[in-house]
């Protein structure tokens, strides 16, 4: 059955707009988790721009949901992440000027220094995970270094869902949705677990959801826009529904 991580940097985004205590991230969990939340992801970034250090530890002390850490591979993040032991902690290329995560990790141009990260948190007992985009080149380089998960960057994916008026058989957004496909397929054969996510919402989500072998996506700014108006836990209730709904037909299949 699919799961679903979502993502609620932007409740700690909203919060650091005023430099105060509201909203609270750890309510968030907590709302979603009762939404049908599977997961919660959160990104440390080094700028420390929305979630702080000590949600992360807030997160892992006083919710009762897997936590999946979205990291730089950095000394210092390692050393938090093994610190805090979330579920799983998640590779991915940071920059100081990027808005949000502009593509994928680039494995195969550092892999000597990411499989030692790699194995740093694998010892701490961290579920490992890669964010690539969907190439074959990373793919086997995420295999190589010991990664256990590799999320494929959904973002190309969703840009064409979006400038072919939301056509989902639009041959450009098929071929990005092909090469999601293909890199899973590749993934699942090399022994690892096939996760999505960036730029996913509520109108693009159940093509990449009915992909066959994807075990989870992880969802955060459509969601938490969404619960401007209906509220957290019933926007992320809305979207585990179109979710299971693609997840029964790729069954059925």
């Amino acid at each position: 059955m699919i799961e679903l991580g979502v993502n609620i940097d932007h409740v700690a985004t909203l919060r650091q707009a005023r430099k105060t205590y509201e909203p609270d991230p750890v309510w968030a969990a907590v709302e979603a988790h009762l939404g049908g939340a599977d997961g919660i992801t959160v990104h440390l970034r080094e700028d420390r721009r929305h979630i702080q250090d000590h949600d992360v530890r807030r997160l892992r002390e006083l919710t009762h949901i897997k936590l999946n850490l979205e990291m730089a591979a950095t000394d210092e993040m390692v050393g938090i992440a093994c610190q805090i032991k979330p579920e799983m902690a998640m590779l991915v290329p940071e920059g100081r000027q990027e808005v949000t995560t502009e593509g994928g990790l680039d494995i195969v141009g550092q892999e000597a220094r990411l499989k030692d990260v790699i194995a740093r948190l694998a010892d701490a007992g961290i579920m490992t995970s890669v964010f690539i985009d969907p190439e074959s080149a990373q793919v086997e380089a995420a295999a190589r270094i010991g990664a256990r998960v590799c999320e494929i960057h959904t973002g190309p994916y969703a840009a064409a869902f979006h400038t072919k008026g939301r056509d989902a058989r639009s041959p450009a957004v098929l071929e990005e949705l092909n090469k999601i496909r293909v890199a899973g397929r590749a993934i699942v054969d090399l022994g690892m677990r096939f996760n999505a996510g960036h730029a996913l919402n509520y109108f693009n989500v159940q093509p990449v959801a009915a992909l066959p072998d994807v075990r989870e996506l992880h969802i955060g700014h459509a969601i938490v826009s969404r619960a401007v108006f209906v509220g957290l836990r019933e926007a992320v209730a809305e979207m585990k529904r179109l979710m299971r709904e693609a997840d029964a037909t790729r069954i059925a299949r």
